[in-house]
């Protein structure tokens, strides 16, 4: 008898110190971490980072590290970028998935296009949003020809260089049909390695042809579920309750931000006026870059 209520009073006191534990650490929370994916992938200015990476490299390893974490989710709002960050991205987040056995939830807002949706792959299962734009599985490449503009101001262009097409797509040359056949079989190359991803990471959901999937054509969210870019329609909250209960955490995983990122090296301390001045001296980089972030968003829509 003094046995059994030692043990009840042991388990009362157990019941009441556990409910001063954080609500992640209890026994038996559901917690599913979450990592926003936001922007144009790889492009890197002083004023304007894109996603590389470097940059999420920490995010993904302490989302895939949380305790009692039954699974990931990622929130993907990108119009694309750079295919090799892009790759690199979806390989991190597939190997630390396997790693710790943990499945991966994607969920589109906006746009999960191009490279957006090279690393949407990376997820067992991909939600969207009626409206939301997925797709475009292709590579692009743009320039412009200013040679004509130059004689018109009455600049002499002296370019010297090493190597036969070092000056390769110059823009202040005439164009020459034997670069822009490199250039489109380097596109054809990294469009195959794109196609192989996609193709590895859905498999047999996959509906439409190789003509219709993989042309750089994009649609929104009914016609990806049909075509098997997607699996359904699903917004993070309702989604994620309904599998894992209505108590489901969500903690979001995101970059230090203020006193902690510069403690962390992020910012240089002391060093404001310098960087004040580095970014003056960078605006007209910076404003083109804002200029070609603008415009990819602009080609879906945004």
């Amino acid at each position: 008898m003094a046995e059994q209520l030692n043990d009840r009073e042991n388990s009362g006191l157990a019941d009441k110190l556990m409910q001063y534990l954080p609500a992640r650490l209890r026994p038996g929370a559901a917690v599913v971490p979450v990592v926003r994916l936001s922007g144009v992938i790889g492009a890197v200015t002083p004023l304007r980072p894109g996603m590389t990476l470097a940059g999420l490299a920490r995010v993904l390893e302490r989302a895939f590290s949380y305790r009692n974490a039954k699974a990931v989710a990622l929130v993907i709002n990108s119009p694309g970028g750079s295919p090799v960050q892009s790759r690199q991205i979806y390989l991190r987040i597939k190997q630390l998935a396997a790693e710790k056995k943990l499945p991966v939830l994607v969920f589109v807002e906006d746009v999960a296009a191009s490279g957006g949706y090279m690393i949407a792959c990376a997820g067992d299962e991909i939600f969207c949003d009626p409206s939301s734009i997925l797709g475009s599985i292709g590579v692009v490449g743009g320039s412009f020809g200013f040679q004509d503009a130059i004689k018109r101001l009455g600049i002499e262009r002296r370019l010297y260089t090493a190597g036969a097409h070092k000056a390769m797509l110059d823009p202040f040359l005439p164009e020459n049909p034997d670069d822009v056949a490199k250039l489109k079989a380097l596109q054809r190359e990294i469009h195959q390695i794109f196609i192989a991803l996609v193709k590895d990471s859905r498999g047999a959901r996959l509906k439409g042809t190789d003509d219709v999937l993989f042309t750089g054509e994009y649609w929104a969210g009914e016609s990806s579920i049909a075509l098997g870019l997607a699996d359904g329609i699903g917004d993070i909250r309702s989604t994620l309750r309904a599998r894992y209960g209505e108590k489901v955490l969500t903690p979001v995983i995101a970059q230090p931000s203020g006193l902690l990122s510069g403690l962390l090296g992020r910012k240089s301390p002391g060093a404001g006026q310098l960087s004040a001045m580095e970014s003056m001296a960078g605006l007209p980089d910076e404003l083109i870059s804002a200029v070609e972030t603008r415009a990819i968003w602009a080609k879906f829509g945004f």
